[in-house]
């Protein structure tokens, strides 16, 4: 009985597998297009808002609480669905563009308050010594600041990472064939192995983040926790 089950379901995940594995590669695409875009423009505006630039600092404060205190969901319908209906040419995205555009601004307001908080994080005293060298404002940054703070970023950023993979599973509501959109296609035609079918998928997705999970873990323990830095990504 049970080895004919197993038969029954190995039949089914020899069906699956093609197109899953297809889906699984548009969400490897996607988020880490979405990752590296996501965090230049992060690390830009982490910079920026240690300086004193009030009015820059203001803003980019005003584009992380717009970012980081929506729902991302809310966010993609507003970049693929209202956005396009203001008219504006440059704002008319595709499915596959609203991912992109949606998924790396998301990103970067993670890894904004990440690269800020590494720089704050650095003792002063750093910065002092360097400019006693006779080293401008930019350049102790640059060559003593910026080093230690991006070693400090490493483990928080690996969580967000993982976050912004399993955000891809949203991108399902605008039709982008991703993991879960070609799993719930699958689901029509075999309804009757949807619990299996939800598992291959939670399967695929855990293989896809255990190595991000496990090199966070790694981080956290060889630079983490000589740092404190600390990143909220609920």
């Amino acid at each position: 009985m049970i080895f004919d089950w197993l038969i029954a379901k190995w039949q089914v995940l020899a069906s699956l597998l093609p197109v899953m594995l297809e889906g699984l590669w548009v969400t490897f695409e996607i988020s880490m297009i979405a990752i590296v875009c996501g965090s230049l423009l992060g690390f830009v505006l982490g910079v920026v808002r240690t300086l004193d630039y009030r009015i820059a600092t203001a803003l980019i404060g005003l584009y992380l609480h717009i970012f980081r205190g929506s729902p991302y969901l809310v966010q993609l319908y507003i970049i693929y669905f209202v956005l396009p209906a203001t008219g504006v040419e440059w704002l008319q995205f595709d499915s596959f563009t609203a991912a992109i555009v949606s998924l790396s601004l998301y990103t970067s307001s993670y890894v904004t308050e990440i690269v800020a908080a590494s720089i704050d994080a650095v003792p002063r005293g750093q910065e002092e010594a360097a400019r006693s060298c006779g080293m401008s404002k930019s350049q102790a940054l640059r060559h003593v600041v910026l080093p230690q703070a991006v070693r400090m970023t490493v483990p928080p950023m690996a969580s967000v990472y993982v976050v912004v993979i399993k955000s891809t599973a949203i991108l399902s509501v605008i039709g982008i064939a991703e993991l879960t959109r070609q799993g719930e296609i699958a689901i029509l035609r075999m309804p009757g192995d949807l619990m299996f079918i939800y598992c291959v998928i939670a399967g695929m997705y855990f293989v896809y983040c255990y190595p991000v999970l496990r090199f966070s873990r790694w981080a956290e323990k060889r630079i983490g926790s000589a740092t404190g830095v600390r990143v909220d990504t609920d």
